[in-house]
């Protein structure tokens, strides 16, 4: 057992030791070098440096920011003999819906594709979902990426926000709708409504928690152009993903009797909706009224759907292969070669119920994660790790909800937040809990205020 020696009763001709805190070891270079790689991967992700800066282009920055994580962390796990992946229940759901997409493969209506899919896209995704649940293991660092996300949304937002401003608009024949961000994740306006909704949560998050006013002055402002930026994109889908989003945090607010957090959203939205262009108001009126979308698309979306669940219940075991849809749906109404705008009827037309089925397992147990992580770090008195706990479960229901609109079954959007989640998780189950305040004699201790 180890010995105490009480500060009391230590030798003042020893020099003092410096304070280390009990389970925090020094974090290895390996362990630290994957997770800067991991943050500078997330910022190529996000802003696509090499569009800015074409000279950048040769060095394909993202895969080597990639590569420079993954190996790190392989690296340090090796070191330490650990196991490569830990068998969480989303590691476990992920690898079976791997799996089982592999096994479909010799049925593919295009098994090339599927293969191309499967290792140009999907298992990068997947290996990043993975780093990030591993890598991100503290609380410092789930507190640096989330700041970084929240800083990462500035550009992203600020972007769609000028181009609104500057005239920038698509080429469309009946609403003037702005140009995406140039980047992967929001190159196209709809896509860039549904990035920021997954980014406002955690912004949302840093701020309740938020102790100085600078702080809190900043992420108001960061919030304020997120949700203006979803906005002026005029997505219907980052509409009511957008809406969302404001439910459940209004649904926690009056829940846990937080009554100013009340007052605020509803003063902001009394403030807020005069302000909305007409054009929006009546776009956003055809989320009720299909038929009335000048534009043709929500009356495609529609008809796909409903082909897609055609093809579902002719092939509800073994789908088209992964990645296929298109096909599929070709089959069934004829050619148009345009994907269906749902994650859920992308993995079942794909990958068959079993396939849709693992995939809701997924998203389930990461938003499980994500709450069981809320309230374990609020049990051991740390309210800013359950505060971005609690962000990144919201942004996950609101990617639930926007599955419904997206054709991003095997893209990074769920996939990094559902990392998120996993490592909000594993860093709840290693916090101490809170020391408790000694007060005077006859009065109730009280854990000491969260950092």
């Amino acid at each position: 057992m180890a010995s105490f020696t009480s500060p009391r009763f230590a030798d003042p001709s020893l020099p003092a030791a410096p304070f280390t805190p009990v389970g925090t070891p020094a974090e290895p270079p390996a362990s630290t070098l994957a997770f800067k790689a991991l943050v500078a991967f997330t910022a190529v992700m996000l802003l696509a440096p090499q569009i800015m800066f074409p000279p950048l282009a040769p060095f394909r920055p993202a895969l080597l920011t990639a590569a420079i994580a993954v190996g790190a962390y392989a690296l340090g796990r090796f070191l330490r003999h650990e196991r490569l992946i830990a068998p969480t229940r989303e590691f476990v759901l992920s690898i079976l819906l791997v799996w089982w997409a592999v096994m479909t493969i010799p049925a593919s209506l295009w098994p090339g594709g599927s293969v191309r899919l499967l290792t140009d896209l999907w298992l990068k995704t997947l290996v990043i979902f993975w780093v990030i649940g591993h890598v991100v293991d503290t609380p410092a660092r789930l507190t640096r990426l989330a700041w970084w996300l929240a800083v990462l949304a500035i550009p992203l937002a600020a972007t769609g926000v000028k181009r609104y401003v500057t005239g920038e608009f698509m080429n469309t024949a009946h609403v003037a709708r702005i140009e995406g961000y140039d980047s992967p994740l929001a190159a196209n306006p709809n896509d860039l409504a549904l990035m920021l909704n997954l980014l406002l949560p955690i912004v949302v998050a840093l701020l309740l928690h938020a102790r100085t006013m600078v702080r809190r002055t900043i992420l108001t402002g960061i919030a304020a152009l997120v949700v203006a930026a979803i906005v002026l994109t005029f997505s219907r889908s980052g509409f009511i993903t957008l809406a969302t989003i404001v439910a459940v945090y209004l649904f926690r607010f009056v829940r846990e009797g937080r009554v100013l957090g009340v007052f605020a959203v509803c003063a902001l939205l009394a403030m807020a909706t005069p302000l909305l262009p007409a054009a929006y108001v009546d776009r956003i009126a055809t989320i009720t009224s299909v038929e009335a979308d000048r534009t043709g698309s929500a009356q495609h979306r529609w008809s796909d759907m409903r082909a897609a669940a055609t093809y579902v219940m002719q092939h509800p075991i073994v789908g088209a292969g992964l990645g296929q849809d298109a096909l599929a749906l070709n089959q069934v109404r004829g050619e148009r070669w345009t994907m269906v705008h749902d994650v859920y009827l992308q993995y079942a037309v794909d990958l068959g119920l079993p396939g849709m089925l693992l995939f809701v397992a997924l998203l389930l147990s990461a938003i499980r994660s994500a709450a069981g992580a809320r309230r374990g770090a609020a049990e051991a008195g740390h309210a800013g790790i359950a505060a971005i706990a609690e962000g990144v479960q919201v942004s996950l229901v609101g990617f639930a909800v926007a599955a419904v609109f997206y054709p991003a079954a095997y893209h990074f959007y769920f996939y990094y937040v559902a990392g998120l989640a996993v490592a909000a998780a594993r860093v709840a189950r290693t916090l101490p809990p809170r020391p408790v305040v000694a007060l005077p004699i006859g009065a109730p201790a009280r854990p000491a205020l969260a950092s």
